[in-house]
């Protein structure tokens, strides 16, 4: 194949790529983060700008639509992970002045999380509520079991372990920050 052949073949493939993150066909962890290495490894500077924008929007879009949340709980069946940690941690992205510095918007989530140490307040929380000691009796009644403190903590340390080990897993995606710098 000839170079100029190559070189509109190659536009092509990127195009569509990009077309696909405009048009959020792909919102997926695993999708985006194959997006996010070719466009991380395009020779080309045009090629690396055309990714940008609409990289950084699909990543958001990614975060906002709950498809993070969801791939999370997918990594926590026992203990699904709370909602509320994911609007805290984006929240405080959205807040951080230093956010700019990458345009991953689920990246930047996931270190508010590890390191804000998110997990073990929200844990707590999530171990404390009611809806987590209540039981049915025999006649079909909810009934609350109002739990020892050491009963909460017991749950608690069950949220924090599989939050935190599922948080790992998915900074596991990328060896090096994705970051402009």
């Amino acid at each position: 194949m000839s170079s100029r052949k190559q070189g509109r073949s190659s536009l092509k493939s990127i195009q569509q790529l990009v077309d696909s993150l405009r048009t959020h066909r792909v919102n997926t962890m695993t999708e985006l983060r194959r997006i996010e290495q070719i466009a991380a490894s395009c020779d080309n500077e045009a090629d690396a700008l055309a990714f940008q924008e609409p990289m950084t929007l699909a990543w958001l879009h990614y975060v906002t639509s709950n498809q993070f949340l969801s791939e999370l709980r997918g990594l926590t069946p026992n203990y699904p992970f709370s909602a509320d940690v994911t609007a805290d941690a984006q929240q405080r992205v959205v807040n951080d002045p230093l956010a700019n510095r990458s345009w991953n918007m689920a990246w930047l989530c996931l270190v508010k999380i590890r390191d804000d140490v998110l997990i073990p307040q929200y844990a707590a929380a999530e171990a404390a509520k009611p809806e987590m000691w209540t039981s049915i009796n025999e006649h079909g009644e909810s009934v609350y079991n109002d739990p020892q403190p050491a009963e909460c903590a017991q749950l608690a340390k069950c949220f924090e372990y599989e939050w935190t080990m599922a948080v790992a897993t998915m900074l596991r995606h990328w060896s090096t920050p994705p970051t402009w710098y």
